[in-house]
């Protein structure tokens, strides 16, 4: 077998020491630029690789960040992500990623997994039903945890989000101002924090305005496509049919879009229709689709910036900061027209 090429014959064939060679392939600023670029050029042409488990040995840190989602699959959480995995390359850090599918039992092996691997931390959005003590287990053996999306109550870590009640009440409200009435909240559960908030938005919403609050009107669950596609057929088979709907997120919107589509009506004409998300997906859709922005990408730079400031030694203050929500309005909604029960 072939011998692993170390650093000392990388600093013997350019001529300097091996501190100089380390600290370069670590890109610390006390090595010129020049000379950094020199030095990892001639470690690539010697088929160097850095030991990691030798250097977490020296450092007492692995350089692993342990990232758990519900589903990448969702666009959502690929936007978080993207940022996470930005913040983290600027500080040469790797991530081991994870969908735990609202599975407890998965994310909790993920957790005990990377605690054997030594992980530096982990940034995770919580499985339905996450028990308080699975996360401060990880705390408990000096694995910070930083929260994402979710909120899990009797925890003191830092949790950003979106600031969902808000953000929803923006969107019933911007349908109220259209002259809605019979307004319909599609997706969502009370097993989240993040649904238990946007429908209690959307029923402030309503209630401010002096409508009142149909518990026909709301069809939790959905969170795809498909599922925002079958609750169209289920809303215009109502005896009253609502004029427009509050969607949980944009997938769902663009679901419900097409199911409208499907019935003869024109969504944003006949029935208006509101996203959650400003996914990327939004602003092309047909009608372009009025969603809300809940800031995914400032959500994955805060979460992992607050983790490497902890691992370095600075704290961010624990519970919850929320990210602003914006409206983003287009062509999937507008002014009331002649009530669909009334085209039947």
């Amino acid at each position: 077998m072939a011998q692993k090429v170390k650093l000392s014959t990388i600093a013997e064939t350019l001529g300097v020491s091996t501190a100089t060679v380390s600290l370069a392939l670590r890109d610390s600023p006390l090595v010129a630029a020049t000379t950094r670029d020199k030095i990892k050029e001639q470690a690539r042409a010697l088929g160097y690789i850095y030991n990691r488990r030798a250097a977490s040995l020296r450092t007492s840190r692995s350089g692993i960040i342990g990232v758990v989602v519900h589903d990448i699959m969702n666009p959502f959480y690929g936007e978080i992500l993207k940022a996470i995995e930005a913040e983290l390359d600027r500080d040469r850090q790797t991530f081991i990623l994870s969908n735990h599918y609202d599975s407890v039992e998965k994310q909790r092996a993920f957790i005990e997994t990377l605690l054997q691997l030594g992980g530096d931390g982990v940034i995770m959005s919580p499985a339905i039903g996450t028990p308080p003590e699975d996360i401060q287990l990880a705390e408990d053996n000096g694995m910070p945890a930083i929260l994402i999306a979710r909120s899990i109550e009797g925890l003191d870590v830092p949790i950003f989000r979106g600031d969902d009640a808000y953000g929803i009440s923006l969107a019933t409200n911007h349908l109220i101002s259209l002259g809605h009435r019979v307004i319909a909240m599609v997706g969502g559960t009370d097993q989240t924090s993040t649904g238990r908030d946007r429908y209690q938005g959307y029923v402030n919403a309503l209630r401010k305005a002096n409508i009142e609050v149909d518990p026909d009107l709301r069809i939790p669950g959905p969170r795809s496509k498909q599922g925002g596609f079958e609750a169209a057929v289920h809303l215009l088979s109502l005896p009253q049919k609502p004029t427009a709907v509050v969607c949980w997120n944009d997938l769902v919107a663009i679901g419900m879009m097409n199911g409208i589509a499907r019935a003869g009506l024109i969504p944003g004409r006949d029935v208006s229709v509101t996203g959650y998300d400003d996914l990327e997906e939004a602003s092309i859709a047909t009608p372009a689709l009025t969603t809300v922005w809940n800031g995914q990408a400032e959500v994955g730079r805060s979460a992992a910036r607050a983790l490497l400031d902890k691992l370095s030694g600075s704290h961010e203050p624990d519970g919850i900061h929320l990210i602003k929500p914006e409206m983003r309005i287009r062509q999937s909604t507008g002014p009331l027209r002649i009530p669909v029960s009334d085209l039947s």
